[in-house]
């Protein structure tokens, strides 16, 4: 059985959005060198970099949960520090990273665009880091391509901007629908495991069950 201590999560909170992106490190089974990967690079991702370079580390994918600017504005900054990283993210969002007007930063002081993806994620796909499972669930409804992470052995879910600690996603953006992402939560997020850690795009850690009992947009007996 896959052990759970062998993965670590750091969280970086960046930009003016306050986006979190994550550093995930897993070990081998064997004690060999650590793998990772970075989801989500928000603006000014420097002292994320930083940390990948303190570690001696690569990662092996820059994977993201949607592609609005605040969680890709600094892939060309993690690029030329990792040229060869590839940046994978959902097959509904192909075109958005390197569209202004569809992942929103158009409509901003500051368009952003990005390197195109050299990954299309689908719902199912299964995903390994230093030979730990992942799942992707498709969770649309703040954005088409919207994404979780879910490693069942670890208990743990990168969840986006899906659902945050007492909140949920905004769906008054182009392309958000509130009953799409309402559907996703309660039939992919709320179906895990009540004591499976979710980490969000924005703020901080919660639990499947706290959210299930007491979020104030989605509630699981709805």
């Amino acid at each position: 059985m896959t052990d759970p201590d062998r993965i670590t999560i750091e969280t970086f909170s960046l930009g003016p959005y306050q986006t979190n992106c994550y550093i995930i490190r897993s070990s081998t089974p064997e004690g060999g060198p650590e793998k990772c990967w970075v989801a989500d690079v928000g603006f000014d991702p420097g002292r994320m970099l930083d940390r990948l370079d303190e570690l001696g580390t690569t990662p092996e994918a820059f994977v993201l949960t949607h592609a609005h600017l605040d969680h890709i504005a600094g892939l060309f900054d993690a690029r030329r520090r990792f040229p060869a990283v590839p940046i994978w993210i959902h097959e509904a969002e192909k075109d958005w990273l390197t569209d202004d007007r569809r992942n929103l930063s158009a409509f901003s002081p500051t368009p952003v665009t990005a390197p195109p993806a050299d990954r299309l994620l689908r719902e199912g796909d299964e995903l390994h880091l230093a030979g730990q499972a992942w799942r992707v669930l498709h969770t649309p409804g703040h954005s088409p391509g919207g994404i979780s992470l879910y490693c069942p052995t670890a208990g743990v879910c990168l969840c986006g901007d899906a659902v945050f600690n007492g909140s949920i996603g905004r769906t008054d953006f182009p392309g958000s629908d509130f009953d799409t992402l309402a559907a996703s939560i309660r039939s992919k997020l709320y179906a895990l495991p009540d004591d499976t850690v979710l980490y969000p795009g924005h703020g901080p850690t919660t639990t499947v069950g706290a959210e299930k009992n007491s979020n104030p947009f989605v509630r699981a007996d709805a």
